[in-house]
């Protein structure tokens, strides 16, 4: 026998598993069902990830592992109507970052093409953008 054959009867999920059966059914698997039967109910199909990274870590003297689990992918359960109203209050902000931003460039933009043409709106008033762009990109 293998160490996990072993311990299979041991392991938390299979103890779970064995509780919600009457006795005498629970005590009738062999270890290579439960194996199996670990298997089977820890593929679950419906939690793949794109990014699925998990592992374990010793702390030096100390008695205890940790665990660590990263994981990434699309959302397929249905949201809550918080969750719903806090997705779609960052979707505002994003768009409204993203046009603030552009807005920002644009006039950025066009007031480095005034400059450059020598375009002086107000007379004897600069914010020195052009010349901060002049002499550290041209």
């Amino acid at each position: 026998m293998t160490d996990t054959t072993q311990n299979i009867r041991q392991e938390p999920d299979i103890q779970q598993l064995l509780a919600r059966m009457p006795n005498g059914i629970g005590e009738s698997f062999s270890d290579d069902q439960l194996i199996h039967l670990k298997t089977a109910v820890g593929s679950r199909s419906w939690g793949k990830h794109k990014v699925d990274f998990r592992g374990t870590f010793h702390i030096p003297f100390t008695p205890w592992r940790y665990y660590y689990v990263l994981l990434l992918g699309r959302n397929r359960r249905q949201l809550s109507a918080r969750e719903k109203r806090i997705s779609a209050l960052v979707v505002s902000l994003f768009i409204i970052g993203f046009i603030l931003f552009s807005a920002l460039l644009g006039i950025l933009v066009l007031y480095l093409i005034k400059s450059f043409m020598g375009i002086d709106i107000f007379p004897n008033f600069s914010f020195g953008v052009w010349d901060y762009f002049k002499d550290n990109f041209m």
